[in-house]
Formats: structure tokens, sequence, C-alpha cells
């Protein structure tokens, strides 16, 4: 079967892990309640947390006219793919998008990259389903918070001296060790220092991770009494990026959640992150990060590949964490991405009188990238250059339209819609609120050279 037009709208799956907001509190479910299958109807106490959207075999899209999945279209007509996606990643979407609902964490975990993926599939299939990496990029539809990569080496030698459940649990030892390594050379750009500020930041790290769930237990119990007890004192007051009101409440809610974790400490090594609606951050392989609360665009290579250490029921292997990591460290605003204006759309008068606007989110990998596009009037329209490469439109707010050539299909919040390779795209605002949605798209060529 050859697609005249390549514009197809998708059904997709929703997932229902015990982290997901529940009913229609869940963006996730609200948006794939606006297509949904038969017999579908949201449950008021069920958790749904992630809404799919791509060819991934654990969850894929569907056409919703034909039911076919997607994965099977673009094996048919490689022409939606391009020549070059399919030569790189073969006949498959080389990202997945997602909307993720998070009412409580997510784990402590870190995405492997390509050769360890490969080898962790190869050694055990059933906690590493995939044998791809999964670099990842979130951005927030509502306020978010999450933790990013490991903080400001000062920042944690302030907290091994100022909590001393901390300190006890990693060991004195391994503490003073911390301390006297990184002390004057916290923010050198000395390679040498680096290499040492790295090598025993996995020391410490080790340490905890390593710790016996008993001792973790014990040690959780103090850190919470100090919690609650000190309040804004907690921590020594906080630190930069910190209050010690902000700590000592993160630790009540996680400890809420996951009651005596490991995770509880883990979090004092890594940056508490929050994110604004339309505020992202990328988060490449093998760096530690976990998902707390708010709703998020996700977008990743195609991939399932998760190794966790903490906040987690499941599979949990922190020796594979320790190795994997690489020990970078960098303030919040390292962690955080700095969106572009999009220049391969046309506003209309309408658009640009109304402020709208298409903004990129650009991570630096070949696999994916993101546009926010924000039509703030009815009649306010944007007109796409074609790109060499797939892309995935979602609505997340408001009315609009969708059109391909001659093909012109109404938009929702929720509807979803797979664009081939080639294909001019116009989204148009149709009603009185701001028409917002976000395109993932994959274009190898370049962003000059890939332009028809």
């Amino acid at each position: 079967m050859v697609l005249q037009v390549p514009l197809i709208r998708l059904q997709c799956g929703v997932n229902s892990y015990d982290w997901g907001k529940l009913g229609k509190g869940s963006a996730a479910v609200r948006f794939a309640s606006a297509t949904p299958s038969q017999e579908f109807s949201i449950q008021e106490e069920k958790p749904y947390s992630e809404l799919w959207m791509g060819t991934h075999p654990s969850l894929p899209s569907r056409d919703l006219d034909t039911q076919r999945s997607l994965l099977d279209l673009v094996r048919e007509n490689q022409a939606l793919l391009s020549p070059e996606v399919v030569g790189l990643y073969g006949q498959k979407l080389p990202f997945l998008l997602k909307v993720l609902s998070i009412r409580k964490a997510l784990s402590i975990q870190a995405h492997p990259d390509k050769k360890l993926a490969e080898q962790l599939h190869a050694k055990d299939s059933e906690n590493y389903p995939d044998d791809n990496h999964k670099p990842e990029m979130a951005i927030a539809v509502t306020p978010f918070d999450g933790l990013c990569g490991f903080r400001p080496l000062a920042e944690i030698s302030h907290f091994l001296s100022t909590i001393p459940s901390f300190r006890n649990l990693v060991g004195d030892s391994a503490a003073a060790k911390f301390e006297s390594t990184v002390k004057g050379h916290e923010t050198s750009e000395s390679e040498a220092d680096v290499k040492k500020n790295k090598a025993v930041l996995r020391e410490v790290f080790s340490s905890l991770a390593n710790a016996k769930q008993d001792a973790v237990a014990s040690a959780a119990g103090e850190l919470v009494a100090s919690a609650k007890q000190e309040g804004d004192r907690f921590a020594g007051g906080g630190c930069q990026s910190n209050t010690g009101k902000e700590l000592a409440e993160l630790v009540e809610r996680l400890d809420g959640q996951f009651p005596g974790d490991v995770g509880l400490f883990m979090l004092l090594f890594l940056n508490f992150v929050k994110l604004e609606p339309g505020e992202g951050m990328f988060l490449q392989a093998n760096v530690p990060h976990a998902y707390l609360s708010g709703d998020i665009i996700e977008c990743m290579a195609s991939s399932d590949n998760v190794v966790r250490a903490g906040f987690t029921p499941k599979f949990k292997d922190a020796a594979t964490l320790i190795s994997m990591l690489t020990y970078s460290y960098a303030p919040i605003e390292a962690q955080k991405m700095s969106p572009s204006d999009y220049p391969y759309a046309t506003l209309s008068a309408a658009a640009y009188s109304s402020s709208s606007s298409c903004l990129l989110y650009d991570p630096p990998i070949d696999e994916f990238s993101v546009v926010k596009i924000d039509l703030r009037k009815e009649g306010a329209k944007a007109t796409f250059d074609a790109l060499q490469g797939p892309s995935i439109i979602i609505c997340t707010q408001g009315e609009g339209s969708i059109s391909v050539g001659p093909k012109i299909e109404g938009v929702k919040e929720g509807y979803v819609f797979f664009v081939g390779a080639t294909a001019e795209v116009v989204l148009e605002g149709t009603s009185k609120e701001p028409f917002v949605t976000f395109r993932a798209f994959c274009e190898l060529s370049g962003k000059e050279e890939g332009r028809l």
C-alpha cells in the first residue's frame, strides 16, 4: 500500500505504572482518550503514566483509520522515513515521543550508551530489552521537578559536613577523602583536577550505593527526623542551589513515597531541578536522574533500557550504575536547555501580531529534535518547510488544523499525527485560546543541507 499523502492520525497507547497521575488528572490519559480505542474509559482511581507515540514494539502507535501499526506502515513505505534514516536506523522511527504524567518519583536511574546497551542486552535481555542507547529530553507541560546530574562538588561537601546521617552512611573516611581531594579544586578546569574529582566522587557515591539496607533504613530515619525538626535550618540552611526548607520538604515528600530508601541520600548528590512550562533539559547517556512530579513531553532514542538504583521496587543494578556513570558535575543551569527560534517555519501576519512562536529544542544527537509551536490567535498559521525525515506532532492545548498537500485534518487537545519525510506541513489555530503543539523529528542531512 502506497500512501498518497503522508499524514496519518495516530491512535496511541497509555501505560499505567504506579507513579502516574490518577484519572483525568493525568495529561497522558486525557490525551490518549482524545483518540480512544474501543471500550476505553478513564478510571478515576487508576494511575496513568505514559502516552507512547512511535514504532517501539512495546506499545506501538496505530493508524486510526486502518488500525495498522505505524511500524508496519513505515516498513512498507520506507520513503516515509527517508533513505538516510532507513540506512542508519533501519525500518523504524529513530525516536520515541512520550507524554509523562508524574505523581510520585520515578527511579533514580541512568541510561546506557550504545556499546553498554548492546552488552547488557546480550547478557540480560529480560531486564535490558533493547540493544540501543537512550539519550532523552524533557520539556515541561506543567510545572515539573526532578533530579538531574551530579551537583557542584562544593554542595556535596557542604551536605557531608552538615547532615550527620549522610556522612555516617557513606563513612567518615570516604567523606574525609572526598572533602580533602576536592577542596580548592571544586571548579577547576585542569584535566588532572577533574580526573581526581571524578574518581573521588565515584568512590563516595559507591560507598552510598553499596550501603547495607539496614544501615540505610536506620540513617534514613535520622535524616527524615532532622528534616522535620530543622525545617529551614536543615542541611546548614541549604546551599547555593537549594534552601534548607526546600531540601527538608523534598526529603519528607520522597520518604512518604519510598520510606527508608537509599534514594533519600542519593538526592543529596544530585541537582534538584525545577522546570516551568516550556523549559527543557537534556539527559545524555550515563547521567543519573529521576523525574519527581509534573507533566512533560519526553523524546528519546527508541529504547526502553533503564539501569536503576533507588526509588523503585523494580530490578536494581547498583554495580552497573556505579561503573557506567561519567561522574560529570555541574550546577543546575548546565542541565537546562536554551531553545532557539526555529528558522524553517513561516508565520502568518496573524501569528506575528499575536506573538506566536516556533521554538527549537535541539540536543547534541542525531536521533531527534523537537519544535514547540504556540499559535496564540484564531487564524494564526505556521507553514513548515519540508523535512528530509519523519516527524510526530501532538496537540497539548487548544484547537486547530493540520494540512499536508490537499489533506486537511481538524486538531484538538491530545490528537497525534505522523508526518512522512519531504512533506510541507501547515498548522493553523482555529480557537481563541492558544493552539499548542509539539513536533518531534529526525533529519540527518543537517539544518541547512536537509532543506528541500
